[in-house]
């Protein structure tokens, strides 16, 4: 963790940068937004995406066919309505003068190529996501019917993120592998350009279809892994917005009278992934061996580590789902801190102490305090944690390749459960690095979504999670709260518990 004066100099280094941003938007008239993100955005195209800070950059990209609001009821956007002609089959009907940055006219066509490459792609993120289609069909330009395998409870709601954004077919034919690069939606932005570990630039786009909404010219995020580095430049004025405000400055940044500070309720979670079977990393006692597992989760406070790091403004969790979902099973809590129980877990399972055990961690501070008072608690159990620092996006290729035995795992969460777990948890998930397989989860897993009714998939989640809990394919940690940050002049932003910074409706103040 940088000291204190390094963090001061990362600051000033941040504001002065910032300072020449006028120059490179000078061109486009009319208000600009500039939002820090706390890491750098992954490839722009939806189908291959899977970074929280993408998603937040496709919500000024990207329209979707459906979205949440505040109170996570789905609702219509780039569709204009839907029926489901049965159990498996949803009928959708999509808004007229739809077009994409390119001029394209957004029609079924487009949506079932979307779709279908969603589904087909390699090295897709998308297609276990709504892997229940089982074929989409073009009724007439307006209407698109999409046929399940199954009854799926969840499936609407997945439409309502990346694997509901629909992309230019043309230009992905064009472009082919380089579309991330260039990518080309139908939101009310459009994509200028794109430095590294820099900034994205998004310039109003003029054909969008709800013209009325948007009272921005330009869009700039800029990446600022640092909380102090986002905090400085939100207090000089560098910045506008900043996505993420750490609980330990929150009272700094409400003590400023031309800032604002929102908190609101999150869909997400923070925990860790434990390379269970992917590559020769996963073949030591803490890959193989759950009484390890347990040991180093027993060797954690959550509360208490909360509380030195975030204030205790977010609450600790074992599972998923946050407590404000109706899918929360009360009966999964984080056990309390036993250290004796951690050690004799570890006797148990026969191996020396102090056992060795690389943590792999995103490399801003906040992550990096995380992980030194999980380095210090480990240690009183007898474990020798070593701290691996990387980029966050560095962090994620290397746990997808297996290179690694613990590793943070942030997701932003889904309004559905089944956006929390099934990618994650079931054999073959795009997001299950650990390569965790278990039957008996796989088999409600997919219960949960061919269940109907709240109490009925609870019920199976709860039996799900009594099978997690003994394997701990997954550490949970926390669960989060939104903090946003931003200058008083913006005006219209509308929170949602997903995070992200959508905006319409968002302007400037003179």
């Amino acid at each position: 963790m940088p000291h204190t004066s390094c963090r001061r100099w990362l600051a000033l280094l941040g504001a002065a940068a910032l300072a020449l941003l006028p120059s490179v938007v000078a061109a486009q008239t009319g208000p600009t937004l500039r939002i820090a993100l706390r890491d750098d955005p992954d490839v722009l195209d939806p189908t291959f995406s899977r970074t929280y800070t993408g998603r937040i950059v496709f919500a000024g990209l990207c329209d979707k066919l459906f979205d949440i609001d505040q109170k996570l009821t789905i609702v219509p956007k780039l569709a204009s309505g839907y029926e489901w002609s049965d159990s498996k089959t949803l009928l959708i009907h999509l808004r007229p003068g739809v077009r994409f940055h390119d001029g394209e006219i957004m029609d079924a066509a487009a949506v079932k190529a979307s779709l279908d490459r969603h589904l087909t792609a390699p090295g897709s993120f998308r297609r276990l996501e709504i892997s229940e289609i089982d074929h989409v069909e073009v009724v007439d330009p307006a209407t698109v019917r999409i046929v399940l395998k199954y009854p799926s409870a969840p499936f609407l709601a997945q439409l309502t993120d990346r694997a509901g954004m629909i992309v230019a077919p043309e230009a992905v034919a064009k472009l082919g592998k380089d579309f991330g690069n260039h990518p080309v939606c139908n939101g009310p932005f459009q994509f200028t350009e794109r430095i590294a570990q820099d900034r994205i630039v998004l310039d109003r786009f003029p054909g969008y279809w709800d013209p009325e909404s948007i009272h921005l010219a330009r869009v700039v995020y800029l990446t600022m892994p640092d909380s102090s580095v986002r905090l400085a430049n939100l207090q000089a004025g560098a910045i506008d917005l900043s996505e993420q405000i750490v609980p330990t400055d929150v009272k700094t940044a409400q003590a400023n009278p031309k800032l604002r500070v929102v908190v609101s309720d999150a869909l997400g979670y923070q925990g860790i992934t434990n390379n269970v079977a992917n590559g020769p990393r996963a073949q030591g006692p803490y890959g193989k061996d759950p009484r390890v597992r347990h040991a180093f989760e027993l060797s954690l406070d959550r509360t208490a580590l909360l509380q030195v790091v975030y204030d205790g403004m977010y609450p600790a969790t074992a599972q998923a789902v946050p407590p404000t979902s109706p899918y929360y099973v009360a009966s999964v809590r984080p056990p309390a801190r036993d250290v004796a129980r951690a050690r004799a877990l570890l006797k148990e399972a026969g191996v020396p102490t102090p056992f060795p055990l690389e943590l792999l961690v995103p490399n801003s501070p906040d992550m990096l305090q995380v992980a030194e008072v999980i380095q210090s608690m480990a240690a009183e159990a007898g474990f020798a944690v070593k701290i691996r620092a990387m980029e966050a996006g560095s962090a994620l290729d290397a746990m997808i390749a297996g290179n690694f035995e613990a590793g943070f795992l942030y997701w932003s969460g889904r309004p559905d459960p089944d956006g929390n777990l099934y990618s994650f948890l079931h054999t073959g998930g795009p997001f299950n690095e650990g390569h965790y397989s278990s039957p008996v989860v796989d088999s409600l897993l997919d219960a949960g979504r061919g269940t109907a009714g709240v109490e009925a998939r609870r019920a199976i989640y709860e039996k799900m999670w009594a099978q997690e809990t003994q394997d701990l394919a997954v550490t949970y940690l926390w669960s989060w709260r939104n903090i946003v940050g931003m200058s008083a002049r913006v005006r219209g932003f509308v929170p949602i518990p997903d995070g992200l910074i959508r905006l319409q409706g968002v302007s400037l103040a003179e």
